[in-house]
Formats: structure tokens, C-alpha cells, sequence
């Protein structure tokens, strides 16, 4: 493995972050899912589990297992992360990756960015972000007040640490992250809390799970990133995924252009099941293909 820096230059001015970079072989790009515990690291199982790619693993902007400075988080943003991203490392790419909320802004890319992607596999796949997915969409003004009380001095590091305790973490992880409680164990679980504890990390935690990162704000205009003019896609529905977001990725059955296929796990499926989330991409989700 290699790992590189990169200084990209966005809108709000530049930002640094680091990419792993695993085996050889034709690029692919693996983008990790946005949540207070997801980092570049959660996708090594999967890279290594890919032979025969060149895999490219960056963290997002205000994410990741390092301190990170507060940023003007938004879907817009990340947007124009993903083209600066691309303007420094453009491909082409034989296989995109994007897990849980980076399938939006993957499938975005890929449309605007026309021929630098020749395969998309979005796994367990997210449009809408933890508090709008509980309490609903009528919601989201409070939503916003939450972000803000989050992003606040002292009162918002207050908050974040009594939200975002360490019972808290593993109570999440047991329930919707890993399908088996028992590898949430005391390392792991203590892993996943520094990466919670991060200096900054409160800010794009409070816009990820309030929705203020969510890169549409209905499942119609999710489906309409699909369609005409992308490369293939395939979605990857995990066994044990939430049953709201599961509902939401049984719906991307239906859309035009889709190939769909589940694989054991939840929402962290490419971490826990690497071996069989590699399988399904490398058969384009049939297993017989592999026979």
C-alpha cells in the first residue's frame, strides 16, 4: 500500500487529504460512505480483496481518521471535491465504488464526468441521512437547528461528546453497521471512537447525520441519477441492511440501467463481508459467472 497526499483545490479554498493506493492492474476508485465512524481504512478489506486493480482510496473532505479542519460542508461541496479529485487523478477507471451515501455523488460524477468510469458498483447505497431517515422529511428545520447547536463553541463540543459517547458508538455499530454484533469488540470499538474523537470531527458528523449532506432530498430525484448516459451500474443490497434503507435500495430494483444483487451484511457490508462484496463486483453480481 501507498499512501499519498493530496492538496485539491476547492471553492472554499484548498484542502488536503490522504489516498491510499493498493495493488496493480487498470484503476478503480473507492469512495468510503459519509458517517461519524467511516474513514479511507474501512475500504482496505475490499481493495485487497479486488486482484488484479489498481485501487484508489480517498477520505472525504471533513471525514476520516485524522483531525480535520472545519470546512463549509455541503452537497455542493462535495460535489466539487469529487471533480478536483478527478482533475488530480482522472483515470480512467475501470470500476467506480462508492458505499452508502457516496453512490450519490459517484453516480453525479459519473455523469459529469462522461467516460471516466467504466463500471459503477454502489454498495448499500444512501440518499438520505440518519435523523431525516428516522423522523422524517417534515423534520428537517429541526434538523438544521441541530447542526448549527453542534457546530456551536463549547456547547456544540458538549453536545457531540454526550451524543457520540462511546455506548452510543457500539449500540449504532451493533445495529445497523455490522450484521454480527460480535465484531463490534472492545479493539474495534475503540478504533472507531478515535475516529469519532477527532479534533473537527463533530462538523461533518452534525452535517451528515442531520441530512445536510444528503445529495438529493427525495427518492424521485435519487432515481433520476439513474438512466440513460451512465456506464453499468450495480447495486449491492446487503442481507441485513436497516429497514427503511433497505426499502430505499429495493426501490433502485426498478430504475433503468440497474443490475442489483444482494450480499450478506448491513450497512458496512464492504468492511465485514469483503471477500463476497469483491465476488459479486468481479461477477457483476452472478455467481455462476465466477464458476
Amino acid at each position: 500500500m501507498e499512501t499519498r497526499r493530496l492538496t485539491l483545490a476547492l471553492p472554499s479554498g484548498p484542502v488536503t487529504i490522504g489516498c491510499d493506493v493498493f495493488g496493480e492492474g487498470p484503476d478503480a476508485l473507492l469512495l468510503p460512505a459519509l458517517s461519524s465512524i467511516a474513514t479511507r481504512e474501512e475500504m482496505r478489506p475490499l481493495a485487497e480483496a479486488l486482484p488484479g486493480f489498481r485501487c484508489h482510496v480517498p477520505d472525504w473532505p471533513g471525514f476520516g481518521a485524522e483531525p480535520r479542519a472545519r470546512l463549509p460542508l455541503s452537497p455542493a461541496a462535495l460535489h466539487s471535491f469529487l471533480d478536483a479529485l478527478l482533475a488530480a487523478l482522472p483515470g480512467p477507471y475501470a470500476l467506480g465504488i462508492g458505499a452508502g451515501h457516496a453512490a450519490g455523488y459517484l453516480l453525479a460524477a459519473a455523469r459529469r464526468h462522461p467516460g471516466t468510469f467504466g463500471r459503477l458498483v454502489l454498495v448499500a447505497p444512501t440518499w438520505r441521512g440518519p435523523l431525516p431517515t428516522a423522523m422524517g422529511e417534515a423534520r428537517r428545520p429541526l434538523f438544521g437547528r441541530l447542526r448549527r447547536a453542534v457546530e456551536a463553541p463549547v456547547l456544540g463540543h458538549l453536545l457531540y461528546r454526550i451524543n457520540l459517547s462511546t455506548p452510543v458508538i457500539a449500540r449504532m455499530m451493533r445495529a445497523h453497521v455490522y450484521a454480527d454484533p460480535a465484531r463490534v469488540t472492545p479493539d474495534l470499538l475503540a478504533d472507531k471512537a478515535r475516529v469519532a474523537r477527532q479534533p473537527g470531527a463533530r462538523f461533518g458528523t452534525a452535517a451528515f447525520v442531520t441530512g445536510g449532506l444528503d445529495p438529493v432530498e427525495t427518492r424521485a430525484e435519487f432515481l433520476t441519477l439513474f438512466g440513460p448516459g451512465l456506464p453499468p451500474v450495480l447495486v449491492l443490497r446487503p442481507d441485513k441492511a436497516p429497514r427503511r434503507s433497505g426499502a430505499e435500495m429495493d426501490a433502485l430494483a426498478a430504475a433503468p440501467g440497474v443490475a442489483t444483487a444482494r450480499v450478506p451484511g448491513a450497512l458496512a457490508a464492504h468492511e465485514e463481508h469483503a471477500e463476497a462484496v469483491a465476488a459479486a463486483i468481479l461477477t457483476g453480481g452472478h455467481p455462476e459467472a465466477g464458476s
